[in-house]
């Protein structure tokens, strides 16, 4: 069921006190300990050193979900891309078409400005997740692995 009161709107340093909670609650999510001023120093920073694009989900009530987007570059393609790196959405908002709408945002943004792709990554065991990307037009990738190594 989707509300027709959301919407979807790119946050500014403003949002920095709404966005906090929800991005702490993410990190929980994600097994994290909760962390608010670490949080809102991280989220900071991204504002201040224009480092991503954060969308933010409102409803009537308030904001109920984010996108965070970091910008990348395809040496391939000779194009700019952005990694989707957060998908957050509150517990009581699911189901309304949030996570979607922050989707198609994003998509929208990258378009906008001129972004060859759009690329996300998401836990093997997120099944609810997976259906919603491929339902929304995102496809796995079946041409590359993905490889990390920890540095710290």
């Amino acid at each position: 069921m989707e509300s027709p009161s959301l919407i979807v709107r790119q946050a500014t340093i403003a949002d920095l006190d709404t966005l906090v909670p929800l991005f702490d609650a993410y990190r929980q999510f994600y097994e994290q300990p909760s962390d608010l001023i670490g949080a809102r120093s991280f989220l900071f920073d991204r504002f201040e050193h224009q480092q991503s694009i954060i969308l933010l989900a409102c409803e009537e009530s308030g904001a109920v979900g984010f996108a965070q987007l970091f910008p990348s570059f395809s040496s391939a393609r000779l194009a700019r891309t952005f990694i989707l790196n957060d998908l957050f959405v509150s517990p009581d908002a699911r189901g309304m078409g949030a996570a979607r709408a922050l989707l198609d945002g994003a998509c929208e943004y990258g378009r906008n400005v001129g972004a060859a792709r759009l690329s996300l990554s998401t836990a093997a065991t997120n099944t609810t997740a997976q259906f919603l990307y491929e339902k929304a037009g995102w496809t796995s990738d079946n041409k590359f692995y993905a490889y990390g190594i920890p540095l710290t």
